[in-house]
């Protein structure tokens, strides 16, 4: 079983103590907020205490420099649900290394996962042509290896959720991608 506390307790026993960071459940939209005035931690705030959620966001945060996590939401843009297909191409582009990563937590917590191209009443793309890029960057990331905070996590959650680590490419199921694929 899959509980948010367990994993928010997971984030700060990893990351408090180095980044004075933690993952907090909220009510509407995901946000990142670094420390300021009235706070002095930052915080990871995903979507109605959704467990799939907390990993989206945090695999924001491991995609994330230093500098980018001194500002509000990294300092991207964020077109909302309606996008137009250029709109939801470009949103599409920005969201494919934060996927496939958060793709690596859930092989590493045992949890599944679903790409999330997130429009719902807007245009729609190609569903199978982003997970295959999503796949794709997960299988060069495994090979390449992941950033340290990166590896880290998935360390911690392997051991927790008690999965095989390190990753390997053989670990990532998609099934139908090479029917999707030729389809394309």
């Amino acid at each position: 079983m899959h509980h948010v506390d367990e994993l928010i307790a997971l984030f700060e026993r990893t990351f408090y103590a180095d980044y004075t960071t933690r993952l907090v459940r909220g009510e509407d939209e995901p946000i990142y907020l670094p420390a300021d005035e009235q706070c002095g931690y930052h915080r990871i705030v995903f979507a109605h205490g959704f467990f799939a959620s907390a990993l989206h966001e945090i695999a924001h945060w491991l995609v994330a420099g230093a500098e980018r996590r001194t500002r509000e939401d990294y300092g991207y843009w964020y077109c909302p649900d309606g996008r137009s297909k250029e709109q939801q191409q470009a949103f599409e582009q920005v969201e494919v290394h934060p996927q496939a990563i958060e793709w690596a937590l859930s092989l590493a917590a045992g949890f599944p996962f679903n790409v999330s191209a997130d429009n719902l009443g807007g245009e729609q793309t190609c569903r199978f042509r982003f997970q295959q890029r999503v796949y794709d960057k997960l299988v060069r990331l495994i090979e390449q290896g992941f950033n340290a905070r990166t590896e880290r996590l998935l360390q911690a959650l392997s051991q927790h959720y008690q999965q095989p680590y390190p990753l390997t490419p053989e670990r990532v199921q998609w099934q139908g991608i090479q029917e999707q694929h030729d389809a394309l």
